[in-house]
Parts: structure tokens; sequence; C-alpha cells
């Protein structure tokens, strides 16, 4: 099961703190600029004694942003893109365990799926949140012969399938792809559950498309 990522919440208060942080540095330097003389600019007006009041006030923009930045964020998480955790070795070697992704939630609301591409979908009958690789699509008859990937007659080549270990020699199919679905597998075929097991894949059932490796920041990179 793909674990959604809870990061765009922590950026948040990440920035938020800093926010604090700046404001707070910046009151520093202006009681510093002060020190010295009981003389206050005829344009500032005076606080009445209460020193406290004047970093009070200024705090507040940096609070505003805050609850800006969670209005906005937030509800981009839920409807624009979100990021997943790879809990297994089923996308060997294009996705490690532990690694984070990120899916556009946007991609098939203005688009069809593609062959080749990695999608977060809900698996049909458990509704578990996996993460595969689109390899047919509608209409299409797809199967694999000697550890070799064809659709509609034609071996497919997969440069990301790297390692001959990875695929299970076993045949399967041919099968057609259901109306409005898509075929999915893992890339490490010895180790995935994926369409060979459960079916096509509605379309109606896919979450978003992956487009980028988020985490590790080292392995920084696009699938598009």
């Amino acid at each position: 099961m793909v674990a959604s990522d809870h990061t765009p919440p922590r950026l948040l208060s990440a920035a938020v703190r800093a926010l604090r942080r700046t404001d707070r540095a910046r009151i520093d330097r202006a009681r510093s600029d002060g020190a010295g003389t009981d003389r206050v600019p005829a344009d500032r007006p005076r606080t009445g004694g209460d020193p406290d009041r004047a970093p009070r006030r200024r705090l507040g923009p940096a609070l505003i942003l805050g609850v800006l930045l969670l209005v906005l964020l937030v509800p981009g998480r839920l409807l624009v893109a979100e990021t997943f955790e790879i809990p297994s070795g089923s996308m060997v070697p294009t996705l490690q365990p532990g690694e984070h992704v990120l899916a556009d939630k946007l991609a098939y609301r203005f688009g069809d799926p593609q062959r080749g591409d990695l999608v977060v979908f809900h698996s049909p009958g458990t509704g578990e949140v996996l993460l595969k690789r689109v390899v047919a699509l509608p209409g299409d008859k797809v199967g694999i012969e000697d550890s070799a990937l064809v659709v509609n007659g034609r071996r497919v080549s997969e440069p990301y399938v790297k390692d001959a270990a990875l695929i299970d020699g076993e045949y399967f199919g041919p099968i057609r792809v259901q109306r409005d679905s898509v075929f999915v597998l893992g890339d490490r075929r010895s180790d995935s559950v994926d369409s060979r097991v459960f079916g096509s894949v509605p379309e109606s059932a896919l979450i978003g498309r992956v487009d980028a490796l988020v985490w590790p920041l080292s392995k920084l990179r696009l699938f598009r």
C-alpha cells in the first residue's frame, strides 16, 4: 500500500516559524537602534509606556500569512497534488522503498492515461492505494510471453526493467483491456500484485499521475 505523505503541513509550520524569527530579529534591531536616547521621532506614535505592545502588533502579519498559507496549501494538497511514500519493492529499480513521489491529481481530469505513466490508484475490490505502471490502454490486447511484455501482438521495449532476474518467466494472457480502464504492472514483475491479479483498473479509480521523485533530495528527478 502506498502511504500518503503529510509533507505540505510540515513545510507550512517551518515557514511560519521562520517568519516569526525574522519578525523578532527586526524588533530587536529596532530596539538596539533606539538605545541611549529618550527622543521619539515626531512621526512615530508613543506607546504609552508599554514596550511590549509594538512587538505584539508586529507579529500580526506573520500570523496572517500563516493562516493564508494554510488556507491555500491544504486544499491544494487534496485537490491538485499529493506526495506518497513507496512502501515496497514492487517498482524496483525505478522506485525504492522509503522514497517519496509527487502525484498530479489533475492529470486525468484534463487528459487520458498513456502507456508508461506511473499512476497511483485504488485497487479494484480492496480500495487499497497502490502505485504501478500503465502498460496497456482500453481495448489493447496484452500478455507476457517468455518474460517479455506483448501489447497488440508486438513485444514492448521496457528500459526501466533493467534486471532480467526481476521478471518472472511465466506466461500471462493475452487478455483484452476493458473499456475505460488501464492495465498496470509493477516494474519488478516477480514481486508485484498488479493487473495480472486484480484485472484492469477503471480510469475512475486513478488518483493521479506520478510526475516526480521528491525525496530524498539527492535523487530528485522528473518522470516526464
